[in-house]
This record gives structure tokens, C-alpha cells and sequence, in this order.
């Protein structure tokens, strides 16, 4: 979306789509053990750019008991190589379903369009969530919403768009990460009240 660092391409970018069968979503809920009896709101703790994209687990496991205490099932979803993160949320929050490294990506996204919103950092699976026109609270680090957006009306971006960020950079150059430590579990909940109202 930019052609270099400063400077975003004014042309317009067409939304991406993705159609979900139904058929095929049913099986994985069936095969998983999943049911949507209670709403669903999907997170998505990895970013495989690097730790300065990755919302700390112990805000997300905030987030998620808080969610769980409001009655919806929460449900982690990412790759085999974010299981240490997810594996940090499911043990500080329990109660959440840990579905990451479970799914094929193809199972993933079925069962991300079951989601009633999706809490994600700027990472691949923010971009299928806007592709499936689910609700997305996206968080936002070192990178910038400028130039690698949700393509969605149906997002609320959450940043603290700190003097240091965005610094594009894998791991703090400052060693302090503020632009994610200081964002709040609350802040998050906030977009996300917006989004499903």
C-alpha cells in the first residue's frame, strides 16, 4: 500500500472478499467441538513480523477473562509458531479455547467467520478477518495503520500513536515497547463495544 515509508499510494485498493460454505464450516465446528450457542469473539495474539507487532499476552488474557466474564466464548486463533503467546493467554485466562496450531488455514477461516468481532494485532489473520466483513478491533505497535490497514469499514484501530511509533521495527530500538505495554485491555474493550453495538 505505500511506495516507501512515508508516503501511502493514493489510489484506491479494492476490499478483498472471502465466501465462507457452509457446509465446510459446520464440519470444522463439528470437528473441533465447537458451537456458536454463545457469541464468539475470535483473538488472534501473533504477528509473525515480530515481538514490537504483538500485543502482550497478559493484556490479552485481560481482555479475555473480562469477555468470558460477559458470557461469550473467546477463541484464540494462529499458527503453530504463535503457541508460546497463545499458550501464555489460555494459561492466564482460562476458559478461553486455544485453537492455535489446530487448524488447517482454510479451518481457521471458517471458524473466524463465526466471530462476532475479532481482536487481532497487524498480522495475516487481521486481513482475512477483514476479508470475512467480521467486526476487528486492530491493534497497532510499531507498525501503522497507514499502510497496512484492515480493508474494512467494520474496523476500529487502536494505537497510541506514541512519539516513537511507528518505528516499522521487529523489536523495540528502545527497548521499552510502549506503544503495546502501555495500550490497556480497557481501550481495547472500548473499540470492541463500538464494533458490536
Amino acid at each position: 500500500l505505500a511506495n516507501d515509508r512515508n508516503q501511502p499510494l493514493a489510489r484506491p485498493v479494492p476490499y478483498p472478499r472471502l465466501v465462507i460454505d457452509p457446509a465446510a464450516r459446520e464440519a470444522v465446528l463439528h470437528k473441533m467441538g465447537l458451537n456458536v450457542d454463545r457469541p464468539v469473539i475470535a483473538l488472534c495474539p501473533g504477528a509473525e513480523y515480530g515481538p514490537a507487532k504483538r500485543w502482550p499476552a497478559r493484556h490479552m488474557a485481560a481482555l479475555a477473562s473480562k469477555l468470558l466474564a460477559e458470557g461469550k466464548q473467546v477463541w484464540l486463533f494462529g499458527s503453530g509458531k504463535d503457541n508460546d503467546i497463545a499458550g501464555d493467554v489460555s494459561a492466564l485466562a482460562p476458559g478461553v479455547t486455544n485453537l492455535s496450531g489446530q487448524t488447517s488455514l482454510a479451518e481457521a477461516i471458517d471458524l473466524l467467520s463465526c466471530a462476532s468481532a475479532v481482536v487481532t494485532n497487524d498480522s495475516g489473520l487481521m486481513h482475512v478477518a477483514a476479508a470475512l466483513e467480521r467486526p476487528i478491533a486492530a491493534i497497532y505497535g510499531s507498525s501503522s495503520p497507514r499502510f497496512t490497514p484492515p480493508l474494512t469499514n467494520r474496523a476500529k484501530i487502536v494505537t497510541l500513536s506514541l512519539e516513537c511509533s511507528p518505528c516499522f521495527e521487529r523489536v523495540c530500538p528502545l527497548g521499552h515497547m510502549k506503544c503495546l505495554n502501555e495500550l490497556r485491555p480497557e481501550q481495547v474493550l472500548a473499540a470492541l463495544d463500538e464494533l458490536i453495538e
